[in-house]
């Protein structure tokens, strides 16, 4: 072994990390949004990189009004429902309003006001009758009567301090008091819950259907009463990519209308780039090489994005030809592998992203899924078997549910399809489907 000391010169390739690639990967896995975000980011650093105002003008209503056309009167008369103004309605107002403030002293009005801003999204009191009590300096039997008067508001279970108390409100509340339905949810509410019927129906000397119609009255409560309350705007996703059939063949574009355009501050460029100053002249030069690599970024974006598109709708062409059903199985080294491109590229270009499908706006990310042996020459996807699995139990005997072990039998026999008794477990779960012992029924 040679351990002598020298100098020798070797020639080796090797990736670096630069600053401008670990933007360009980062700027691969963004989505529309994402994206739209950091361009704008960009355009406040980068006076080279401007974003075109597009089509969006101010408008002088005293010059630019435009007369309607029938087309778009019509339109407009269709539409109407749309253009009605939302009426917000705020649970602390809605509940103020039920009551008559002169009936009570100043002292318990504060108590309640308190109360009330101590009511989370869900409706559940969110504070102890002891504090409230240390708080405003008054015996707990004060307060608790304070909270008994906002909970006989509307709407019913408001000002709850557990699920427990909110469903006795609502069945006290009820015209059909049923006492049954109170005991049970009074004294033997964690068994109810668990489905533990037995020891339920052996302390009460009831029968299990019995027990069964509490049940399916406590489903008709609702356990979220203050959630009517909560004003959340709807979310809307927009695609990134866009796959059409025009009945011979499918289409993949990337749909990037939703970005900002953005171009070369010319003006901008051409009043500094002859600037004598060395500090003017690097950051000019600077920022001339930023806007090109973002504007190469995007198309390399645009590039892999399109071709991993592609490649998903030639690999599952039964999926867009015939529904989410006919998903088969595929992997994201299999896209890798047949792009000749890296599998973590493959997961940032389809992670957060969305294509708009003729069955819908899917993820892209879900076309992936892992794979099932079968009986036959071919495999099949987890999320198909998912899918039987959720029919199965949607056309199960509710009487006498399907056990896992028997689903498994299930999808051997009829489907084809091996899988173990701990995967229906685990696939069962994931669709928040409940075990056959919870799911019975006693009618």
């Amino acid at each position: 072994m040679n351990l002598q000391a020298g100098l020798w010169q070797q020639q080796t390739m090797k990736l670096a990390m630069t600053q401008e690639l670990t933007q360009a990967i980062a700027l691969l896995q963004y989505n529309a949004q994402e994206l739209s975000a950091f361009l704008e980011n960009k355009a406040l650093e980068n006076p080279l990189l401007q974003i075109e105002p597009g089509n969006v003008q101010a408008m002088d209503p005293r010059k630019d009004r435009v007369k309607p056309t029938r087309k778009k009167v019509d339109k407009d008369k269709q539409n109407w429902i749309e253009q009605i103004g939302e009426t917000v309605a705020f649970l602390d107002e809605y509940l103020k309003s039920q009551l008559d403030f002169n009936h009570l002293n100043s002292d318990r009005k504060r108590v309640f006001d308190y109360l009330i801003e101590c009511i989370d999204e869900n409706g559940y009191m969110r504070t102890e009758l002891s504090e409230v009590a240390a708080y405003f300096q008054i015996s707990e039997e004060e307060a608790f009567e304070s909270l008994k008067l906002l909970q006989e508001l509307e709407p019913a279970g408001i000002g709850a301090r557990n699920l427990q108390e909110c469903l006795l409100l609502q069945l006290k509340r009820d015209e059909k008091r049923n006492q049954l339905a109170e005991e049970i949810i009074e004294k033997y509410f964690n068994a109810f819950a668990e489905k533990k019927w037995k020891d339920i129906s052996k302390n009460l000397d009831i029968q299990m259907s019995e027990i069964q119609e509490v049940f399916d009255r406590v489903q008709q409560l609702n356990p979220r009463p203050a959630a009517s309350f909560q004003h959340e705007k709807s979310a809307y996703i927009v695609p990134d990519v866009i796959v059409q059939w025009d009945g011979s063949s499918f289409s993949v574009s990337v749909f990037d209308e939703a970005l900002p355009k953005i171009s070369f501050n010319e003006a901008y460029y051409q009043k500094f780039s002859s600037n004598h100053d060395k500090q003017v002249s690097r950051f000019i030069q600077e920022n001339q090489q930023d806007y090109q690599w973002i504007m190469r970024s995007i198309e390399q974006r645009k590039e892999t994005l399109t071709k991993v598109s592609l490649k998903i709708v030639e690999k599952q062409q039964d999926f867009f030809m015939n529904g989410p059903t006919q998903l088969r199985p595929m992997t994201m080294k299999e896209i890798a592998d047949e792009l000749e491109i890296h599998e973590s590229t493959v997961s940032r270009a389809v992670r957060e992203k969305y294509a708009q499908t003729p069955f819908g706006t899917f993820e892209l990310r879900s076309f992936f899924s892992s794979t099932i042996k079968t009986t036959s020459d071919e495999n099949t996807s987890s999320k198909q078997v998912k899918t039987i699995i959720s029919q199965l139990v949607e056309g199960e005997n509710k009487q006498k549910p399907l056990s896992d072990q028997e689903i498994v039998h299930l999808l051997k026999e009829q489907e084809g399809m091996v899988v173990s008794r701990r995967t229906i477990a685990k696939y069962r779960d994931q669709l928040g489907i409940q075990s056959s012992s919870k799911r019975k029924r006693y009618d």
